[in-house]
């Protein structure tokens, strides 16, 4: 059996679209993890260094994202028919992990600070932390964007990784200035902070990690499109009904599986077809398929 050697507009236009998103979160956290650990190392706040310890976890979970999104878009081959579309969603999960592991290192870290005392953090490190949190909930916006553009759950993953430092950079941000205006006592509120962050974080992994792994078992995750399928096959002359529609999503693209009735009356070639008639349709409609099996059955 021959293979498709060369990728579709569609799957070579997301990919793109898809890297040089990724690229421009590794360059935007990569500069943001070196200002927040300067920042929280001389600003004596450690909630400003957990901070940075999530920026760099950032660089690291997108650059698995941008492998992985290369790993994905390559074509199938012998070895992989149905393509190497499920590296995107181990991809998702290897980022729910990176998350994990980053939160738990800055809720050990913050434990041991809350039982330690040490100085208020410096006010200047609220100046670093606002221009922080506005770079990366406009990063978490832009990327959104192109996940929803791309239907890709990995890069809506590494969005969603640039929310939770948002939300990170937010909660330091409370804590700093809860520290400063309360005074003697308050120097651990942004300790407090850092160990909230560590909660979300892991709450964010868990948003990243279910559908991942639903894409992985192979998941029925959008009815919606489900439904699309099925109203799109019925509009094509000569399907009486559809009666079954099993759809399985392959990194940026789907494959569907299809069960349609026509006449029993006809011949094999005019079932041939329909068939044809009905993936064609699909296809145009929702550019996204890779590829629809259809069976035939007769209309008793």
């Amino acid at each position: 059996m021959k293979f498709q050697e060369n990728k579709s507009p569609v799957e070579v236009a997301t990919s793109n679209k898809g890297l040089k998103t990724t690229l421009i979160g590794i360059i935007i956290s990569a500069i943001l993890a070196v200002v927040k650990a300067l920042g929280g190392i001389f600003g004596n706040s450690y909630a400003l260094i957990a901070d940075a310890i999530e920026s760099t976890a950032d660089i690291f979970t997108s650059a698995m994202l941008w492998f992985g999104l290369k790993w994905s878009a390559k074509p199938a081959d012998k070895e992989h028919p149905y393509g190497h579309g499920k590296a995107e969603a181990l991809t998702a999960v290897g980022i729910a992990v990176a998350l994990i592991i980053a939160a738990y290192v800055i809720a050990v870290e913050s434990i041991h600070n809350i039982r330690t005392p040490h100085e208020t953090p410096k006010a200047y490190t609220l100046i670093i932390l606002a221009l922080v949190i506005a770079t990366k909930e406009l990063l978490f916006r832009y990327v959104l964007k192109t996940a929803d553009e791309l239907g890709s759950g990995a890069v809506k993953a590494d969005a969603f990784h640039h929310r939770s430092d948002a939300i990170t950079s937010a909660a330091a941000f409370i804590g700093i200035t809860i520290g400063l205006v309360a005074g003697k006592g308050y120097e651990s509120a942004d300790d407090w902070a850092a160990l909230l962050a560590a909660l979300i974080i892991v709450i964010n992994a868990y948003r990243i990690f279910r559908p991942a792994i639903g894409e992985l078992l192979d998941e029925e995750l959008d009815p919606e499109l489900n439904q699309s399928v099925r109203v799109l096959a019925a509009e094509v002359a000569g399907v009486q009904y559809v009666e079954k529609c099993h759809i399985r999503k392959m990194g940026i693209m789907n494959h569907a599986d299809l069960h349609i009735w026509v006449n029993k009356d006809i011949t094999v070639n005019q079932g041939h077809d329909i068939a044809h008639r009905v993936k064609d349709h699909i296809t145009f409609n929702l550019p996204k398929f890779n590829d629809i099996m259809i069976h035939i059955e007769p209309d008793n």
